[in-house]
């Protein structure tokens, strides 16, 4: 943690992304503001699309809408992690990054299974850098198939690198891997203008 207090607005959380410094509190506390080290990390063409992976998009007909669906997404990811054990995806948080989607800075894919959204993931895109804040499966591998598809998109549209924020085996898993923190602010200030 770097620091706790400030607002949620538009430009504060662009001028934090920028500095590789992300948001993450609980309802009722101070807003407080992180940027750990060392960084997990995705370069898109490093992702490890598993056949078992197409097999279960294949089988269970999932499809994934890319940048369509930011708000449902977030509140996807903000319900489910709620009844599980509470969320940082406060009401407050919803809106403030409503408000940067609204701005172009938002990105989301979505994950449906016939007419039910059933996973996804969601998060903050400057420059040539996507930054991740959440992902949800209601059924298996919805949030692989929406990160698959959004490193799809990701390669094609020239991205350098996802953010992953925190270590996780599961996303270590994917192709993620972990670098320093000088050496995430220095991608930062390479990939964003």
């Amino acid at each position: 943690m770097l620091c706790a207090g400030g607002d949620l607005s538009v430009e504060r959380l662009i001028l934090a992304y920028r500095r590789g410094i992300f948001p993450w509190f609980s309802e009722g506390e101070p807003i407080l503001w992180w940027s750990p080290s060392p960084r997990l990390v995705l370069t898109p063409e490093n992702f490890k699309v598993r056949k078992s992976l197409r097999q279960s998009i294949k089988k269970q007909q999932l499809r994934v809408v890319i940048n369509q669906d930011f708000a449902a997404v977030m509140q996807l990811c903000a319900s489910t992690r709620e009844a599980r054990e509470g969320t940082w995806i406060s009401p407050a948080m919803q809106q403030a990054y409503r408000a940067l989607n609204d701005e172009g800075h938002g990105f989301c894919a979505a994950t449906w299974m016939g007419d039910r959204l059933v996973g996804g993931l969601y998060g903050v895109h400057l420059g040539r850098v996507l930054f991740g804040e959440s992902m949800v499966s209601l059924v298996p591998d919805a949030s692989k198939a929406a990160l698959a598809a959004v490193c799809q998109e990701a390669v094609r549209h020239q991205v350098a690198l996802i953010d992953c924020q925190v270590p996780t085996s599961h996303l270590q898993s994917l192709g993620a891997s972990l670098i320093s923190r000088t050496e995430f602010v220095e991608q930062l200030s390479q990939h964003i203008p």
